[in-house]
Parts: structure tokens; sequence; C-alpha cells
């Protein structure tokens, strides 16, 4: 009755909407999305195939010396990246590409996860343009057209030069956005790869092949704490200096801890010292400073709940307990009245 009623039309309306019609919507949605949790549910892929696969074809490749050297495959990947040799060439004839700008984008985008180094170029050309056409479109819209006629000079200038700061830092945003992100995965994943490299020592792996198995362990579970390690281990195999390796590991990671981890190693690989014990160290002391943020923000819990308590649930807790009162109250008079 309620579907033929829905169809009809002749169901019961609120606000003027057929309650039976938008039930039977609601109903179809709730129907979708169920299904593409089952979906989305049965077909989990494991986000390091992929990339280990690369890592590994790429292993292949330089062992079987059919790989270019640097400035040779960055100049084919230049050749190839249309976009990024036409942005590359605009620049430099502007005279507004410095090398060391780029080396420093080159690093974020590393930080961030972004392998290809090409994209320092277009980050810079962002920092250039994205200025002109928002700061631009907001000098128009604000000295051009009668849309902020109202504000006053000061608020208008505040609006434009916002906008130009804004736009020129809108990549240097994005870029400390992923950095950020990626940098707590992969902290939240250390003191277990620490505990994994610490057993792997024990049972006798080299350093590379107990990168290759924690990062296959810990792939599933922190993809990114994964990917390092993983490129790590294929960089320990072919690179003629292991320190590089690690070098590298910490130039990729924005963070401290790691820093401290490819320090330990390095100093492991240079006099000898046992790597397990180190290790263990360093892993405790890592769980401890992860509890000791956990207990900051539950420290700070109360503070931060103080302004939802006193908006939202301190006004309803008051109309709950004296709104019958109240009734009650007002009843009374207008019963002696």
């Amino acid at each position: 009755m309620m579907f033929l009623a829905s169809i009809t039309g002749q169901g019961p309306r609120l606000l003027g909407v057929d309650v039976y019609a938008l039930a039977t919507l609601l109903s179809g949605i709730a129907a979708f999305m169920v299904l593409v949790a089952i979906y989305a549910a049965t077909t989990v892929r494991d986000p390091m195939a992929k990339r280990v696969k690369a890592l590994n074809e790429r292993r292949e490749q330089l062992k079987a010396g059919i790989t270019a050297s640097t400035s040779k495959r960055r100049a084919k990947l230049v050749r190839q990246n249309q976009t990024t040799d036409i942005i590359r060439t605009m620049l430099q004839s502007l005279k507004v590409l410095q090398e060391s700008q780029v080396k420093q984008a080159q690093i974020k985008l590393l930080q961030a996860g972004i392998r290809s180094k090409e994209y320092a170029v277009a980050v810079i050309f962002g920092r250039m343009v994205l200025p002109v056409l928002f700061g631009g479109l907001m000098l128009y819209l604000v000295y051009g057209t009668d849309m902020f006629s109202d504000w006053s000079p000061l608020k208008a200038y505040g609006l434009v030069a916002g906008s130009f700061i804004l736009a020129y830092k809108a990549p240097d945003l994005y870029l400390k956005n992923k950095i950020d992100n990626r940098s707590n995965a992969i902290r939240k994943g250390l003191p277990d790869a620490l505990d994994l490299l610490v057993i792997c020592a024990e049972a006798g792996l080299t350093v590379d092949a107990a990168f290759s198995r924690v990062a296959r362990e810990l792939g599933r579970a922190y993809p990114e704490l994964g990917d390092e390690f993983t490129l790590t281990a294929i960089e320990l195999g072919f690179l003629a200096e292991r320190r590089q390796a690690f070098e590298n590991l910490a130039q990729r990671v924005a963070l401290d801890a790691v820093k401290g981890v490819v320090t330990t190693m390095v100093q492991t690989e240079k006099y000898g010292t046992p790597l397990a014990s180190a290790l263990r160290v360093l892993s405790a002391e890592f769980r401890n400073e992860r509890m000791m943020r956990a207990e900051e923000k539950a420290a700070r819990l109360p503070a931060i709940m103080t302004i939802p308590l006193i908006l939202f649930i301190l006004p309803t807790l008051f109309v709950v307990i004296l709104g019958p009162a109240a009734c009650s109250i007002s009843d009374a008079f207008k019963g002696g009245i």
C-alpha cells in the first residue's frame, strides 16, 4: 500500500513532501550504500603490491646495467613530460628558476610521497601563476565591480592582500599537509617496525633482507612505512655506499625519529656495534613517546570539552530540568488570575 501510495502521490505529506515517496527514496539509497560497502569489503587490494612490483623491476634493471646515468635519465624524463618541459623553459627564460628552490621543492615532494622530482618545477610555477590568477580575480571583484562596495577600504585591501598571500602559499600548504599526514602514518608504525627489525637481526638476517621482510609484513597495516622500507632495501642492494641508502631514507621522511634510526644504522655499519640492542632501545623510546603523546591528548580533553559543554549540553540540561517547573509555575499563575 505504501508503494502504491508513493506512486500515485496520495500519501501523507509533511512540509509539502510526500512521506511515502521520501521513505522509498531513502530506502533505495540505503540499499545502494549497503551494496557499495559489501563491494568495498570484498575487493580489498594490497596497497603495496603495485609499488613493490615497480621497485623490484627497477632493481632488476639496475642489476642488469641497462639503466642510463642519472643525468641522461633525468633528461629523458623531461623530454617525455612535455608539460614540465614547457614550464621549465618558460621559467628559465624569465630567470626565476633557481637551483636551490628546485632542490628544496624536490625534497618536499619526496617527503610528501611524490617520487617524480620533475613536479618541483610545477610547484615553483604554481607559486608564480596562482597569485596572478586568484589575486588578480579578487582584485577585479573588489575594485572593478560593486560586489564589495559596502566594505571599508581597509577591509577590501585586506581581502585582496590575503588572496595574493594565500594563492602564493597554496602549493606549499598542500605539500605541507601531505607531508604531515604521511609523517603521522609513518610515526604510528615505526615502533612495530623496529621490533620486527630486532627480531630479524637476532634471527641472523642481513640489514637489506631485514628491511625487505619488515616492509612485507607491515605493508598492509602501514603502506607508507612499507613503501619507504622497501625502497631502502632496494637501495641497500645496489648502491655503492650503504650509508647513502640510510641518508636517503632520512631525507625522504620528515621525522626526527627516523633520523635517529638512520644514525643508529650508520653507526652500526661503521663501528660494528650490535644492531639488535640499539634498535630495542630505540623502539622502547618511541613507544614511551607515543604513550606520552596519548596522555597529553587525554589531559587536554577536559579543556577542549568545556566550550561544547557550555554551548550545547548545559542549555539542553537546563531546559529538561527547569522546563517542567517553568510550565507548572506558569499554569499556577494563570489559574490564580
